[in-house]
């Protein structure tokens, strides 16, 4: 059974169709690259696996659950998926600490000391540990965003979804993030990242997904997209962005 399946799944914002017949089977501890230009759908895609944006066609299954608008079956699904966004979306009036034991103890009723545990694991995995008693505000842009990493670890996801994690970073700080993503994708973390980074796509992925105008026009291995892409849009595209 796939992790995640869309299947003929359209959405549209008023009469724009942002999303047109979209399929795509995502097996358990895949890694996949969601790659395409600027408002090509990709950001939209992944917000529908966890009912941030609602579709209008199509069925979308999580993990064995079919995803409707029952608050019931979004509950089920978000309880399965992480999600790392832009920007960080830390409580700024929260210690690290705090940020990442929140979630677990309310939606997970987690014990405290369990939570706080468990919350000082992830932070020792994306390599952050000494500064669990700052705050937000305190920390680099980098830094941030491996603490969004690790609070969505704490809540154990069985899929870990990223929405241009590195887009919002200074170059410098790009790689530490990149860093923590290789590791959580080495150790068998099924993941989606929609991402500009092609070197990171050709490290891990074990597939990109390339859209257009809110389709997938191609997808393929690493190696064979980055080498011999098919699509004319996706060939633009490459052009692009390889010659930065």
């Amino acid at each position: 059974m796939p992790m995640i399946e869309f299947e003929n799944v359209s959405k549209w914002f008023g009469s724009f169709q942002v999303l047109t017949d979209v399929s795509l089977s995502v097996a358990q501890g895949e890694k996949i690259v969601v790659c395409g230009p600027s408002g090509s759908g990709k950001s939209t895609l992944i917000r529908c696996v966890n009912a941030l944006e609602p579709y209008q066609k199509g069925r979308i299954t999580v993990n064995g659950v079919h995803l409707t608008e029952d608050l019931k079956t979004i509950h089920q699904v978000r309880a399965q998926v992480g999600m790392v966004f832009q920007s960080f979306n830390l409580f700024p009036h929260l210690t690290i600490l705090d940020n990442l034991t929140l979630a677990p103890m309310h939606v997970r009723k987690v014990a405290k000391a369990d939570a706080e545990e468990r919350a000082m694991t992830q932070l020792h995995r994306v390599r952050i540990a000494e500064q669990a008693q700052k705050y937000p505000g305190q920390l680099s842009g980098g830094q941030q965003q491996r603490v969004a990493i690790a609070r969505a670890l704490c809540m154990e996801p069985q899929v870990l979804l990223f929405d241009e994690p590195t887009s919002a970073l200074d170059p410098e700080m790009v790689k530490e993030v990149l860093d923590v993503m290789v590791s959580l994708a080495q150790q068998g973390t099924t993941m989606i990242c929609v991402t500009h980074e092609m070197g990171f796509a050709r490290e891990v992925a074990d597939r990109v997904v390339f859209m257009d105008a809110g389709q997938i026009v191609e997808q393929n291995t690493p190696q064979e997209f980055f080498e011999r892409p098919q699509h004319p849009r996706a060939v633009d595209f490459l052009s692009k962005i390889l010659s930065h």
